[in-house]
């Protein structure tokens, strides 16, 4: 599965290589992180570890690849 999930705000690159598996643009005010995710389980684990460094999720979509 590919997925995009769009954090608002500006993540510095420090915040950018806490998560190494995915892909990432600026844009517009937000942070596009984008990927592929193994299964459920690692989706909800990013979801997670954006939540515990304070980050608000803006929109969560699976994209074709």
């Amino acid at each position: 599965m590919h997925y995009e999930i769009r954090v608002d705000g500006h993540m510095s690159e420090a915040l950018t290589k806490t998560f190494p598996e995915l892909d990432h643009v600026v844009m517009w005010g937000q942070t596009v992180l984008f990927g592929h995710v193994v299964d459920e389980a690692h989706l909800y684990g990013l979801l997670a570890r954006l939540r515990s460094l304070g980050l608000r999720v803006v929109e969560m979509r699976p994209t074709p690849r």
